[in-house]
């Protein structure tokens, strides 16, 4: 009998998770607060801890959590109400949630299908290029799709077992190897290097803008895309030949795939209407995030508005659409209070105390040599983490302190942990959100999972860390 079925009061909590949590956070609150420290910031770190863990634990929905922690915190008056709920005000959160409702025009017009199934016309006559196909079909969907997820699970998932099944390669024939296993495996893992290459290619991307921010440290749109290309492009070369060598399906001739491509469009018929104000209005709103934020004409926020706003007018969504976005909801929630803890924490003083904690230990070390061992750090302790959000929310902040303790550049600190943190969830089956869905199609084992994904960190490290430094010296930031 499980937790939740012990008492139907505790239905729809996981309650042993749940008192975990509490307990943790408990036993952080009763410890004295340290010397120089502000109690208030003391009970605040023990709320987020207690949020963190539930978080990792799922003991309730993120959501949840965070509905549930944001109370704590007023209750206890560690917080003010007014306090509390700022975080919903914060233009970041806004153009997170606008993205996710832009994003639905995609699926509902059926242009990111159209798409992908353009790319497997014109490079699907191999299985390396039908992989190349998909990998520049999430490419070109992850500047207006934040949610890596519904990219990732929900266009190019489906379109990947609908190849599978018509090269009549499927685990419960035992023939998944064929090309099913191959072409998942390296789209999954190209969702998280395209997640890392936009500001709204990952839900949690702005959030780190956020902390960022309050640290003194400016990520446009534009900058961030701009110092992603390079190493973000040489991985979505590198990844699918490397996969093809380490993991080879074994049908490499897919004629097939360009027919079923031709097929598919067919019966999707001509361009739409709705679909060409779509095409138009992203076209505009990518020119808003770069020329715009570039000329400081508008910001990115009020950018992602105006675009959602002629979708409403346009007809490409309704407002029954809007109210039905659950993932922009939800997002809207936990974000918003992730974020007044994240800042309140610096406000208390807590950031700035870890930081001389942490500088004590890594007096003397150049920043050179403390640079790529605290993102390497950062990078490998995600196999703690079930999720992006929950491990950015907690390490984030106190990662880019210590970097910026022993002298790293800020703006190389703050991209480098930044990128890193959607590089990181090709290590395991639970690193985001996509991850449950690819893994348990049944396609890839657990070990080969596993091993590919820590080859790839390694290969993805070298690339972002190492080339992109040399990048990024070009452009100044450092």
């Amino acid at each position: 009998m499980t937790s939740t079925q012990v008492n139907p009061i505790f239905k729809g909590a996981n309650f042993r998770e749940l008192a975990f949590a509490a307990a943790v956070g408990i036993g952080i609150w009763m410890i004295p607060t340290p010397e120089g420290l502000d109690p208030l910031a003391w009970q605040l770190l023990a709320i987020f801890v207690f949020t963190i863990v539930g978080i990792v634990a799922k003991a309730l929905p993120m959501g949840a959590m965070a509905i549930v922690s944001m109370t704590l915190a007023t209750i206890t008056g560690t917080l003010s109400l007014r306090e509390a709920i700022v975080g919903f005000s914060q233009p970041i959160i806004w153009l997170i949630v606008a993205a996710f409702f832009i994003a639905r025009s995609f699926i509902k017009t059926g242009l990111g299908m159209r798409i992908a199934y353009r790319f497997i016309e014109v490079l699907g006559r191999k299985s390396l290029g039908l992989s190349y196909g998909l990998v520049f079909t999430d490419l070109v969907l992850a500047p207006v799709i934040p949610s890596n997820t519904a990219r990732a699970g929900g266009i190019i998932f489906p379109i990947i077992e609908s190849l599978a099944v018509s090269f009549g390669s499927t685990p419960e024939k035992g023939t998944q190897r064929r090309i099913g296993s191959f072409l998942l495996k390296t789209s999954y893992q190209c969702n998280a290097v395209t997640s890392a290459m936009f500001l709204t290619g990952m839900a949690a991307n702005p959030l780190m803008t956020d902390i960022a921010g309050d640290m003194g440290i400016e990520i446009t749109w534009g900058l961030w895309a701009l110092a992603a290309c390079v190493p973000g492009l040489i991985s979505l070369l590198v990844i699918p030949y490397l996969s093809y060598k380490l993991y080879p399906p074994e049908i490499k001739e897919t004629d097939h795939a360009t027919a079923l491509a031709r097929e598919k469009l067919a019966e999707m018929g001509p361009i739409s209407k709705h679909e060409w104000i779509t095409m138009g209005i992203i076209l505009l709103l990518i020119f808003m995030w770069t020329v715009g934020a570039f000329l400081k004409i508008i910001d990115s926020t009020t950018a992602a508005l105006v675009g959602l706003s002629l979708m409403l007018i346009s007809g490409v969504l309704t407002w029954e659409d809007i109210k039905s976005e659950k993932s922009a909801w939800d997002t809207l929630i936990w974000f918003s209070v992730l974020v007044v803890m994240a800042t309140d924490l610096k406000e208390l003083g807590f950031i700035s105390w870890f930081t001389e904690v942490m500088k004590v230990q890594v007096t003397g070390i150049e920043w050179g040599f403390a640079f790529p061992l605290i993102v390497i750090i950062y990078f490998y302790s995600h196999y703690l983490f079930a999720g992006n959000a929950a491990h950015i929310s907690s390490m984030y902040a106190a990662f880019l302190s210590v970097g910026l303790a022993v002298g790293a550049p800020p703006l190389l600190m703050a991209l480098a942990l930044a990128y890193c943190s959607s590089l990181f969830a090709c290590l395991t089956h639970y690193g985001t959100g996509s991850a449950p869905i690819f893994f348990g199609a049944g396609y890839v084992d657990l070990w080969s999972w596993w091993k590919l994904g820590g080859i790839i960190s390694v290969v993805n490290i070298a690339i972002w860390i190492g080339v992109g430094s040399v990048w990024w010296k070009f452009l100044g930031i450092w």
